[in-house]
């Protein structure tokens, strides 16, 4: 790895947070790190996009709309379309 090879760092970044990167290519990418600002700012945002990602948890699974629901949605999104100022 050559220490102007961002887009190579970029695409071992996730390998690298999970800790599934060979040890060469960590040592490698760390020391890419140590030097690249944009590389330091883009690992930190990916960091913290993990982080967030995995305080959400897991999903919540809303019940099913019945389709006399839907309907109803869909006419009053058809209605606010239709009260909206024409420019």
């Amino acid at each position: 790895m050559h220490d102007n090879d961002c887009d190579q760092i970029f695409a071992l970044l996730s390998e690298y947070l999970d800790q599934e990167l060979p040890p060469a290519n960590c040592a490698d990418l760390e020391k890419h790190l140590k030097d690249c600002p944009p590389c330091i700012t883009f690992v930190e945002s990916l960091r913290r996009s993990v982080l967030l990602c995995r305080q959400l948890g897991e999903p919540v699974q809303c019940a099913p709309i019945s389709p006399d629901q839907l309907n109803s949605l869909r006419e009053a999104y058809r209605a606010a379309l239709a009260r909206r100022p024409r420019c």
